[in-house]
This record gives C-alpha cells, sequence and structure tokens, in this order.
C-alpha cells in the first residue's frame, strides 16, 4: 500500500526549512511549535530521513533535508497557487512587517488608518522590534534603522534621523539659564545602541572639556522618551518621529543643536513583489508616506 503523507506536513517542512524556526512556522500556520514539530516528526517516519539537526534553541536542515526542500518546495508553491486561483477572489491577503517599535508607536501607527481604510482586502500583522535588534524573521517587509545601507537585494532609503536634547518643561525652566553647565549637573539619558551620542553631541556643538555627571542608558527609544518627560534628566531624542512629543508640550528643546548623525531609516524587501500585489501596494504606501519625512 503507498504511503499517503499530509499536506500540511509537507507545507510545515517547507515553511520551517525556509525560516529555520519552528517556533516562526507555527506563527504562519497559526498552529503551536509542538503541532509543527510533530507533523515534521511524522513526514520524517514516513521517509525514512532525518530532515532536521536539531538543537537547542536552533534548527538546521540536514544534507538530505536541502534536496528534499529544494524538490519539494516548488511542488507546493504550486498548489498552493492552484488552490488560490479557485478561492474567492476577495478573500483577504495577509502582510507581514517588522519595524523599529518606537517608530511604530509614534510614526506609523498613527498614519495607518487611511491606509486600512482604502485597502479593507489586505490584512497586516505587524512585528515590533526594540531599536538595534534584527528583523523579524518572518517578515515580508522590514523597516529598519540602520547607519549605511543595509545588506539586502532591494531597499529603499526613507528618511534621515536627526537627534535634539531635550527634556520636561520643569527641568526646562530650572535649568535654561545655566547654559551648558546644566550638562555636568544632571543626568544625560540615551539609547544603549548610541552610547557615543552625548559625546558626538558635546564635540559637534564645541563643548572642549564635556564631563557629564551621569549618563543613563535604556534598551528602548520609548524610555529614553518617557524618563525625559518624567524630568529623569536631558535625552537625545530622534526626530521626526518625536514631533509629537513636542507638539504636545510632553518635551521642549533644552538647546536647539541637533546631532545630525549617518542613521537613517530604510524599507527592506524581503518577498518578490511581483508575485504578491498586496506587497506592491503596501511597499508604495511606505515609499509614498515617509518619504515625505526626509
Amino acid at each position: 500500500m503507498p504511503i499517503q503523507t499530509p499536506i500540511r506536513g509537507l507545507r510545515s517542512f517547507c515553511i520551517a526549512a525556509k525560516c529555520l524556526s519552528f517556533k516562526h512556522a507555527a506563527s504562519q500556520l497559526f498552529l503551536t511549535p509542538s503541532a509543527v514539530s510533530h507533523q515534521i516528526k511524522q513526514l520524517e517516519e514516513q521517509l525514512g530521513i532525518t530532515l532536521f539537526k536539531r538543537q537547542t534553541r536552533a534548527i538546521e536542515l540536514t544534507s538530505a533535508g536541502k534536496q528534499f526542500y529544494q524538490s519539494v518546495n516548488p511542488l507546493i508553491n504550486q498548489l498552493e497557487a492552484t488552490i488560490s486561483d479557485f478561492t474567492n477572489s476577495q478573500q483577504n491577503k495577509n502582510i507581514v512587517i517588522s519595524l523599529p517599535e518606537f517608530f511604530a508607536s509614534e510614526l506609523f501607527i498613527p498614519r495607518l488608518s487611511a491606509w486600512a481604510e482604502d485597502n479593507p482586502t489586505i490584512n497586516l500583522q505587524l512585528e515590533t522590534v526594540k531599536s538595534g535588534s534584527k528583523p523579524c524573521q518572518i517578515a515580508d517587509l522590514s523597516i529598519v534603522l540602520a547607519n549605511g545601507k543595509p545588506n539586502a537585494n532591494v531597499v529603499h532609503d526613507l528618511f534621515p534621523i536627526r537627534y535634539a536634547p531635550a527634556c520636561s518643561n520643569a527641568v526646562y525652566s530650572k535649568w535654561k539659564a545655566s547654559g551648558f553647565k546644566a550638562l555636568k549637573s544632571i543626568p544625560l539619558i540615551l539609547h544603549r545602541s548610541r552610547p557615543w551620542s552625548w559625546h558626538q553631541w558635546a564635540e559637534k556643538v564645541g563643548i572642549q572639556d564635556f564631563d557629564p555627571k551621569q549618563i543613563i542608558q535604556f534598551d528602548s527609544m520609548f524610555g529614553v522618551a518617557r524618563a525625559a518627560q518624567q524630568g529623569m534628566g536631558i535625552a537625545l531624542i530622534p526626530l521626526p518621529m518625536s514631533e509629537a512629543w513636542f507638539n504636545e508640550g510632553l518635551l521642549v528643546k533644552l538647546f536647539e543643536d541637533e546631532l545630525v548623525t549617518n542613521d537613517r531609516y530604510y524599507l527592506v524587501q524581503h518577498e518578490n513583489l511581483e508575485a504578491k500585489p498586496e506587497l506592491a501596494i503596501f511597499a508604495d504606501w511606505v515609499k509614498t508616506t515617509f518619504l515625505s519625512d526626509k
């Protein structure tokens, strides 16, 4: 009797082989990681070969697994395309986009409502990451902050950012008249991915004896902004993402001098846009919307 291999096991294998993670494959399949692992284990038993080298926190394709993936993946893609041709043409499409959490909360989400209204048949899954962290591996598109163009096949330059020394209104009122002496009297706040940014700013404005009283680092830009807003000290705040904080009076510039670096936001394309029209629609919206922030 011929062996009957469930299609779902083959699909789970192909997705896991692509992202090299049972967890990420499970997220795309709306299953648990253990369910994906079980399906692939059954597939290995049916084939009589080991498809993955399983390590403590990672998986890797075996030589046989790579050969099997190269043979099976085109067939699964063709099968899914055939099924898609027979489904309702109005069925919602799905896009996974990875982006820094501060960019998402302060700049991206406030502008997303109009796009969602114009594209009701496209679902979005937003995967936020801390600044300086790697993009989500399962993303179709990523918005990344980088000091130089990312190493990827298709990258679109969006806009640069600059950093302004800012604080709460109470701190401003107390220290504005002191000028640069304030830098030696209260904590200076920054993001840990840019540990020398205050020194770079001081060099730019010509402070010869820069000797801060205390430097406090946060692992999220939202934490940096919130600490400054609550009066903890003076923070280097990224613009234009933080304009709303200034417009609403939550932060005020203690000094007008800004730090301009090579930090820029980029849109990184992971999938073929021609094969997925919904990705092209969304990528065009991102470029049109955020290129204006240059």
